[in-house]
C-alpha cells in the first residue's frame, strides 16, 4: 500500500526509515518526552512500538509519521493519526498526536503537523472527525488541541484503559474537531 507524506511549509511528515529507530529510541526514553505517559520505554518497547506504527501504515496507508525539519531535525519526533480502538465512549475513532523532540519544543511544529494531519484526515480520507487525547496535567498538550481549534467538553474526560488505576496521569480529557467546524 502506498504509504502518504505531508509537507507544509516548514515540515516534512515523512515515512519511517531503519535509521530512525534510534532516535525512536532516545525520544522514547527521555523522562521529560514521556512525562505524561506512565512510563519511559525501553529500546525494546520502542522497537515494538515502531513496529506498531509499521502495521498501522501497512493496514491504512497513515499513521504517525516520522516529523522531520528539513535542514534542522531529521528525526523531531512523531505526529499523525491513529485509530483508536480502546475502551471508552467514544471509540472507535480516528485520534491525531504528536510526541516531539525537547529540540523541537517552542517552535510550533506540533501544531503546524497536526494541522496537516487533520486536513490529510478530512480532506483525503474524508474523516468527519478526528479526537485528540492526553492526560489532564498536560497543559501544552492541551495548548496544541485549543490551537488547532478543538473543542472540550468536561463531561467527556475519561480514564485511560491503558494506565494503571491509581495512576495520576490515568484521567484524561477528550477534544474533538469536526470537519464542519473548520
Amino acid at each position: 500500500m502506498k504509504i502518504d507524506e505531508l509537507k507544509t511549509p516548514r515540515l516534512w511528515l515523512r515515512a519511517w526509515r531503519d535509521e530512525d529507530l534510534d532516535a525512536h529510541a532516545a525520544l522514547n526514553a527521555d523522562p521529560r518526552v514521556m512525562e505524561f505517559f506512565p512510563a519511559t520505554r525501553t529500546r525494546a518497547e520502542s522497537d515494538a512500538s515502531a513496529a506498531l506504527i509499521a502495521k498501522h501504515f501497512a493496514e491504512r496507508g497513515f499513521g504517525f509519521w516520522v516529523l522531520e525539519v528539513p535542514g534542522v531535525l531529521p528525526f523531531a519526533g512523531l505526529v499523525g493519526l491513529n485509530v483508536m480502538t480502546i475502551d471508552a465512549h467514544f471509540t472507535p475513532a480516528l485520534e491525531v498526536g504528536w510526541r516531539l523532540a525537547r529540540d523541537a519544543w517552542g517552535q510550533g511544529y506540533a501544531t503546524e503537523a497536526a494541522r496537516a494531519c487533520l486536513d490529510y484526515a478530512f480532506d483525503e480520507r474524508g474523516y468527519d472527525e478526528v479526537v485528540a487525547v492526553t492526560a489532564v496535567q498536560n497543559a501544552r498538550s492541551r495548548r496544541v488541541m485549543e490551537k488547532l481549534g478543538m473543542t472540550h467538553d468536561p463531561a467527556e474526560n475519561f480514564e485511560h484503559p491503558s494506565v494503571p488505576e491509581g495512576n495520576w496521569l490515568r484521567e484524561h480529557v477528550l477534544y474533538r474537531a469536526r470537519v464542519e467546524a473548520r
